[in-house]
């Protein structure tokens, strides 16, 4: 046994004599020495000497294998370090820093087991970037040696190393990233249709417009088109300025723009959005449950925000299509302020394009621009018509420190029509033109007091008005009408964080609004002057929980409105109301839960329409106040209950809601029938249900979205008091889908919908020729439908780099590809022979539209 372990021992101690060397050898060879002290040992055994700056080498560590020749030394010093070494003569050297030097590395993850091909490195405050390549290895020449590498790739975090570490020394440095590790909790906002639009946990509908993906007939992220893609919401004149949400009428929308009320949103009198989507940031959308801050619009709430942070950067784009051109940006002014900007003109007072055509025969069919037939009058008149539209917005951003920021908003909007009509018989002209002009001005004011308290200052003044000058040369007369808003609200609220899991709101607004109808009529002499102001006081309070880990969401709340009117005629009134608000969420199951939404609402601003001929017959609409005599407040009432379920790629969403809606007029209602100018008061009631599918891909996104509504009216002095709503669309059925292929982006959608109701003439005795003048003897209301509406729309873009730092992209869309007539209203009128003739209202036909767009 001693024997054995005394060979053992003697056979250890041989192997470690024979590996020491070896071992001290190389650890000669490669360890690493400062530079300083490498130098003086040269320096000593070679009789030579360096000069350098004691900064320069300051930190460098050097590993130079033993036995090399001088030069060879000197030679794999500059390798390493990349300081320049210059001979001044036979035993003076003097060493230089490079300001430019090459860096290599090769990134890995966290445990240096697998590299990462195609991660970013950029240098820092510069415009060289590349990618690794497939073995994760990068190589870049002529980087200051002062600079920053940022690593990032998705699913690591994201590494800044300075250069100097990095400076190529034979292999290349090993770059670890860390993976990014997050908890994945239960989805409660669930993204769908495209990219950027999300519903969020308060059932309301968010679009982030910065990352908005194509939709079906859209080349650019029109915000009131787009939100028509929504189940519930869809314009049944094909209009942004006629939007009808569950049932609803256009004026009984609240829309806001940075928190200012907006009464003009459309562009070429509805068919295009007033609004420039490239500043605007999000888009909220309330149906029901909306928060207690909000009154007014008893259907929706539409609020959009254009950007509002200063990240010191600037950014713009401008592009064009055929309608008009535009220019937007945000310019930095320092650390803590900004100015945004953004103008747009349309080029259709002199370019004639092929959309424009299709879109002023769409606009002007019906009135004063055209004759009763909708054919160009080219026989008894000469006509020459002008149009254009404009508007600017801007922003001053400024954060007075990190806890207070202020933000000041202005937006015009003026859409202009012109024309000019001469009697070739008697060369006698008229010209009658028609102006509407939207102008406004915002305050923002949000602080932060504590970690549990904030607050927000809200005020704004906005004016609108909408002016005609209407001249039939015979008989001579001249018609000018007006219609003018004048707004101004100032609201304060405060957010109080009173535990992790529940926050106390409150707030208080204020609103003073004055409307101005004026009509003055040559022939017969008429004239009429009806002004009326409404000031209104709502304190609101909501107090909004939420469970650990999500399990129930709530939200409950109470406005109270003091309205006031101070009535010009007729006597003032006084009325207080309460409108409770309640938005419930709750987990049912696994990527299953439910919501119950329910609200009060009110308003006192509502929209009528006199007369076909009014505003030249284009914009036919004005702006009243409630008087509680020909109209009282509007008042709603509305609950709805979901499910929404999300798993993977696949979205399913059921949505039923019951929404009536007292204090509506015929006036206000687009009646056009008998009953279109009596001012009859009544309701309707809308019962319906929304339902959506989506399932998307990495590359696409393909969804079915169904809306029933059943929209009944309730008049007490018509007979029969109840009939079908005008807007009583019973079925709506949306198809799409949207491909991506690289940088190309294609979508395409298919939107049927049962016809509205109409009402038709008696078809045994359609005139009552007893009558003076002559009247139409009508069926029951409504108990006519237009035929179904069927459109198919494309579109597609592609984006494409100019520059690095110039973005491009075009795009080309075409609605209604079949080229169908689809009728969207229809009525009847005595013509000048004193029959009863048919005057249908029609969609676009086919509509091409392309639009090429930079940004930077």
């Amino acid at each position: 046994m001693l024997r054995m372990l005394r060979n053992h021992f003697i056979a250890v101690w041989v192997g470690l004599l024979f590996v020491f060397p070896h071992a001290t050898i190389h650890a000669q060879e490669t360890s690493r020495t400062s530079l300083k002290s490498y130098l003086i040992e040269l320096e000593k055994q070679h009789d030579i000497k360096f000069s350098y700056v004691d900064e320069d080498l300051e930190g460098v560590e050097v590993a130079i294998p033993a036995d090399l020749s001088l030069d060879l030394v000197l030679e794999a010093l500059e390798t390493q370090t990349q300081i320049k070494i210059r001979k001044i003569n036979e035993r003076y050297y003097s060493l230089v820093k490079n300001t430019l030097v090459s860096v290599c590395g090769k990134v890995l993850d966290n445990f240096a087991e697998n590299t990462v091909p195609g991660a970013t490195v950029e240098v820092m405050d510069s415009d060289i970037a590349l990618v690794t390549d497939i073995n994760g290895r990068f190589r870049i020449d002529q980087v200051p040696r002062n600079a920053t590498l940022k690593v990032r790739f998705l699913g690591y975090i994201t590494k800044y190393m300075p250069v100097e570490n990095l400076v190529a020394s034979g292999d290349c440095h090993e770059i670890l990233l860390a993976q990014n590790y997050e908890r994945l909790e239960e989805v409660i906002v669930y993204e769908f249709l495209t990219s950027g639009i999300v519903k969020e946990e308060d059932a309301s509908i968010t679009l982030n417009t910065g990352e908005l993906g194509i939709l079906p007939g859209l080349i650019e992220p029109d915000v009131l088109q787009t939100i028509q893609a929504l189940p519930g919401i869809k314009s049944i004149d094909e209009t942004v300025s006629d939007i009808n949400v569950r049932g609803g009428t256009n004026d009984q929308n609240l829309i806001l723009w940075n928190g200012i009320k907006m009464y003009q949103s459309g562009h070429f009198f509805g068919l295009i959005s007033a609004f420039n989507p490239y500043l605007t940031d999000q888009v909220t959308v309330y149906k029901n449950g909306t928060p207690a801050r909000y009154g007014d619009g008893v259907s929706s709430v539409i609020s959009m925000w254009t950007k509002n942070e200063i990240d010191g950067q600037f950014f713009g784009g401008a592009g064009f299509n055929l309608i008009s051109g535009d220019v937007y940006g945000q310019f930095p002014l320092n650390d803590r302020m900004a100015f945004q900007l953004s103008a747009r003109r349309s080029t259709t007072d002199f370019l004639n394009t092929p959309t424009y055509s299709i879109f002023t025969d769409r606009a002007f069919q019906d009135s004063e621009v055209i004759n009763q037939q909708n054919q160009s009058v080219d026989r008894e008149f000469d006509r020459d018509i002008t149009f254009f539209f404009w508007d600017v917005s801007g922003k001053f951003l400024y954060d007075i420190n990190d806890d207070h920021k202020l933000r000041l908003s202005f937006i015009g909007i003026d859409n202009d029509l012109l024309f000019k009509e001469t009697d070739r018989e008697t060369n006698v002209t008229s010209q009658s033109f028609l102006d509407q002009t939207n102008i406004s001005a915002g305050l923002q004011l949000q602080s932060r007091w504590t970690d549990r308290l904030s607050s927000n200052l809200n005020a704004y003044y906005t004016q609108y008005q909408l002016e005609a000058l209407g001249v039939s040369p015979e008989p001579r007369q001249q018609l000018e009408q007006r219609n003018r808003i004048i707004e101004s609200s100032i609201k304060f609220d405060t957010e109080y964080r009173l535990a992790e899991t529940l926050k106390w709101r409150n707030g208080y607004q204020f609103i003073e609004t004055g409307i101005r109808n004026f009509t003055d009529v040559t022939l017969p002499p008429f004239d009429s002057n009806i002004k009326g102001v409404v000031r209104l006081h709502a304190p609101y309070t909501e107090v909004l929980y939420r469970s650990p880990e999500d399990k129930f969401i709530a939200s409950a709340g109470l406005r109270a409105n003091y309205i006031i009117n101070l009535a010009q005629f007729g006597e003032s009134f006084e009325e207080l109301l309460f409108e409770p608000r309640l938005n419930l969420n709750v987990r049912v199951a696994n990527y299953l839960r439910a919501e119950v939404l329910g609200e009060f609402k009110s308003q006192y601003t509502n929209q009528v329409i006199d007369l076909e001929q009014n505003f030249l017959g284009v914009e036919k609409r004005r702006w009243i106040l409630s008087d509680e005599d020909q109209l009282p407040i509007t008042k709603s009432k509305q609950g709805s209950i979901g499910l929404n379920y999300a798993k993977n790629s696949i979205y399913v969403g059921l949505e039923a809601f019951y929404k009536q809606v007292d204090g509506i007029s015929t006036l206000t209602q687009g009646f056009q029938n008998e009953n279109q100018f009596d001012g009859e008061i009544g309701s309707y009631e809308v019962k319906g249900l929304e339902f959506l599918v989506n399932k998307k891909g990495e590359n696409y996104s393909t969804w079915l979205s169904y809306t029933y509504n059943k929209n009944d009216y309730t008049f007490e002095d018509i007979d029969p008091s109840s009939f079908p709503n005008n807007l009583d669309v019973r079925h709506t059925v949306t198809v799409a889908t949207t491909y991506d292929i690289n940088n190309l982006k294609l979508g395409l959608g298919l939107n049927y919908r049962t016809g509205k109701p109409y009402t038709a003439p008696d078809e045994d005795d359609p005139l009552n020729a007893t009558a003076f003048p002559n009247e139409i003897n009508y069926q029951l209301p409504n108990s006519s439908r237009l035929p179904e509406y069927f459109r198919l729309d494309a579109s597609g873009t592609y984006h494409f780099d100019i520059s690095r730092r110039i973005k491009a992209n075009a795009g080309i869309s075409l609605l209604n590809l079949t080229n169908r007539e689809n009728v969207l209203n229809r009525y009847y009128r005595i013509s000048d022979e004193g029959e009863v003739e048919q005057v249908n209202n029609v969609s676009l036909g086919l509509t091409p539209n392309v639009s090429f767009r930079v940004r930077f």
